[in-house]
C-alpha cells in the first residue's frame, strides 16, 4: 500500500512541478544590453504570476525589472517625468518580451 501511495505522490510532483509557471527574472535590464542583475529563471508559487515594470522617460524605454510577483495587479502611473508600467501575465516567459 505504502509503495502505491508513494507512486501516486511521485506521479503528482512530477505533474505539479511541470506545469508551473515559469518566468524570466532580471532586476536591471536596459534596452542596450543583456540583464545586468539577477538573471534567471522564477516558478511562480501560489497566486503568482510573472510580472514586468518597465519604465519610460520621454517615451523611450530607460529600465525593465521582472519577477514572478504575488498578487500582481496591471498599472500605469506617471511619477517624476517618467511612465511606470507594471503588467502581469500567465502564461511561460510572457514577462520577457520588451
Amino acid at each position: 500500500m505504502n509503495r502505491h501511495f508513494l507512486l501516486l505522490f511521485s506521479f503528482f510532483c512530477l505533474i505539479v512541478g511541470a506545469t508551473s509557471l515559469k518566468c524570466v527574472t532580471c532586476h536591471l535590464r536596459t534596452p542596450s544590453d543583456h540583464c545586468r542583475r539577477g538573471f534567471g529563471i522564477c516558478l511562480a508559487q501560489k497566486h503568482e504570476t510573472c510580472m514586468s515594470l518597465r519604465i519610460y522617460s520621454k517615451d523611450v524605454l530607460e529600465i525593465s525589472y521582472m519577477v514572478c510577483q504575488k498578487f500582481c495587479k496591471n498599472l500605469k502611473y506617471d511619477f517624476n517625468n517618467r511612465h511606470y508600467i507594471h503588467k502581469c501575465c500567465n502564461s511561460d516567459y510572457c514577462n520577457f518580451i520588451i
